[in-house]
């Protein structure tokens, strides 16, 4: 009984430290690119040796996993926010919508094309469950509304959220926003080709994708 108010405390630090290792991590995946933010980078940022930190993650691909979990969260609920009012819509305001809040994502759509790649694939498999399980929830939420809006059935519905998704992060990379490809394709007239725009790039993907399925 008398020891309970210390191990509060000590959870609430756990727990604060962990926020402390996310922000940072999510500071520097925006400023830099997830590809170019290390384990000893975060730790320096929050003020840790980088072996302290795995007591609190045991990779550096759990920091983003975890990063990427809570981003889908994020993005689930402000679209859901945004399409629940909705009485009707159209495949192509559907899709420009979708395009919109994930472009005005940077770090979700830089995530997004790293789970699958690398950030899965170096943290422990009940990580993997876990993460999994809370992006289903979120896909489902998101496909609940395409469905109610567009009368998709339910296969249909995931495919086309997981499609918006797995798009923005692809065209995202190919976009290479803020490096020194981008500089390069834009400064190279016979390269210009490279160049992607992300936004209305994903927009008519995803109107052709729903336009397709709704039968419209």
């Amino acid at each position: 009984m008398g020891h309970t108010p210390q191990r509060a405390r000590s959870a609430e630090a756990k727990h604060q430290r962990e926020r402390d290792i996310l922000d940072a991590a999510r500071a520097l995946g925006s400023e830099r690119t997830v590809r170019a933010v290390t384990l000893t980078d975060i730790a320096a940022e929050v003020g840790m040796h980088k072996s302290a930190m795995l007591r609190y993650f045991e990779t550096r691909e759990q920091i983003f996993l975890t990063l990427t979990a809570e981003s889908w969260q994020e993005w689930t609920a402000a679209v859901c926010a945004e399409l629940r009012p909705l009485e009707s819509a159209t495949p192509a305001e559907l899709a420009s919508a979708l395009a919109r809040s994930l472009v005005a994502r940077p770090l979700f759509c830089d995530l997004l094309a790293h789970a699958p790649m690398n950030l899965e694939r170096n943290v422990s498999l009940d990580t993997v469950v876990a993460f999994k399980r809370s992006v289903l929830r979120d896909v489902a939420s998101v496909a609940g509304e395409l469905r109610r809006l567009l009368a998709l059935p339910e296969p249909a519905a995931a495919d086309a959220v997981a499609t918006a998704t797995a798009m923005a992060g692809a065209l995202w990379q190919m976009a290479a926003p803020g490096t020194a490809l981008r500089t390069l394709y834009e400064t190279h007239p016979e390269l210009t080709h490279a160049l992607v725009d992300v936004e209305p790039r994903l927009t008519a993907i995803l109107t052709a994708l729903l336009t397709g399925m709704s039968g419209e």
